[in-house]
């Protein structure tokens, strides 16, 4: 009898590959890490695009708007108030009514605007150290622009208007109370911490003394131009008066 000798492939059927020595933890071939994306600076981000002006909306050149308030004092001086038009105003500043219409509704919203504009800008603040200096050098620039042609011309006649505009006397009475009050202020404030004038004097009294000597010749009574050295007495007289109360 022969007796057949098996082996583990017969038992298994199929014969085995060897089996591969497995490697230690340490000895393992790590994979190499990604390097980490640079963050991008602020400064390098991409710009965001610029908005654009909603389609159909009109852009008003400053130009033309100034060219606009120029005609205005012209057409002031030329014809006054009531007998201003649009028409006017757009032929003398040389450009279609289209462009007056696009900035103000009518003839008084274009006054009062500029009127308005007026009171912001104000006059200068003197600032020469003494009270004499300062109310010499205040009315040396009023009076030079009240004398001015256009001044001397719309300001009665935006007077005699506001009588019967209330919007008219509202805006005109802040430009002139306004511009004036400021500087005003300032030069009895300064001659307060001076010690030339009296530390309670009366703000709005002081206001008067020094603005209406100028605005009752230039505009009430419409004089003509003072005599040589009447501002320098008018200095000194106010000066007085102030130190007075």
């Amino acid at each position: 009898m022969l007796v057949r000798m098996t082996t583990n492939a017969d038992a298994d059927g199929a014969p085995q590959s060897p089996q591969q020595p497995e490697l230690p933890p340490q000895s393992r071939p790590e994979r190499p890490e990604r390097p980490e994306r640079p963050e991008r600076p602020e400064s390098d981000a991409k710009p965001q695009p610029r908005r654009r002006a909603p389609a159909g909306a009109a852009v008003l050149r400053e130009d033309v708007t100034e060219a606009i308030r120029a005609a205005v004092f012209g057409e002031l001086a030329a014809v006054g108030y009531a007998r201003m038009s649009i028409e006017g105003i757009a032929r003398r500043a040389g450009v279609g009514k289209t462009a007056v219409y696009r900035r103000w509704r009518s003839k008084l919203h274009l006054v009062l605007d500029l009127v308005s504009a007026i009171a912001v800008q104000g006059l200068p603040a003197p600032d020469t150290g003494t009270l004499e200096g300062d109310l010499r050098l205040l009315y040396e620039v009023t009076a030079r622009a009240l004398r001015h042609p256009v001044a001397s011309q719309v300001i009665p006649d935006l007077q005699a208007e506001a009588a019967r505009n209330p919007e008219i006397a509202e805006a005109l009475q802040k430009a002139l109370r306004e511009g004036q009050a400021g500087v005003a202020n300032g030069i009895v404030e300064a001659a307060r911490a001076r010690g030339e004038i009296r530390a309670d004097v009366d703000g709005e009294l002081a206001l008067d003394l020094m603005s209406g000597p100028l605005y009752w010749r230039a505009v009430v009574i419409r004089g003509p131009k003072p005599p040589k050295g009447y501002l320098e007495s008018l200095t000194r007289a106010t000066a007085a008066a102030l130190r007075a109360l």
